[in-house]
């Protein structure tokens, strides 16, 4: 079993960039893919970005391709979302996944068996 934190949340001006930590504690970090995923109020919690246990493979949503990108420091037992050039439409509960079950469903939360309480980023116009 595997705890996870998010941390990094805040409040930002369209443009600007924020970088959003998962932390986790409990069994080996390094044996988990991670998610990130959002959930904006009164809409669907979605997929924003995935990365294999091992850094190799990474996956994005497109509405956030070429402006966020995801890297983990297993030695740290962190996982990190960068935000670049955020819009308003960025604004969400951002929350950190964990798998140990081969990633096979990546996109989707089913996918995932552990989560974090989530952080909040707004992005003002």
């Amino acid at each position: 079993q595997v705890q996870l934190v998010e941390s990094g949340g805040g409040l930002v001006q369209a443009g600007d960039s924020l970088r959003v930590s998962c932390s986790a504690s409990g069994r080996a970090f390094s044996n988990y893919n991670m998610g990130w995923f959002r959930q904006a109020p009164g809409k669907e919690r979605e997929f924003v970005a995935g990365i294999s246990w091992s850094g190799r493979s990474t996956l994005f949503a497109d509405s956030v391709k070429g402006r966020f990108t995801i890297s983990r420091d297993n030695a740290k037992n962190t996982v990190y979302l960068q935000m670049n050039s955020l819009k308003p439409e960025d604004t969400a509960v951002y929350y950190c996944a964990a798998d140990s079950a081969g990633w096979s469903r990546p996109y989707a939360e089913y996918g995932y068996e552990y989560w974090g309480r989530g952080t909040q980023v707004t992005v003002s116009s």
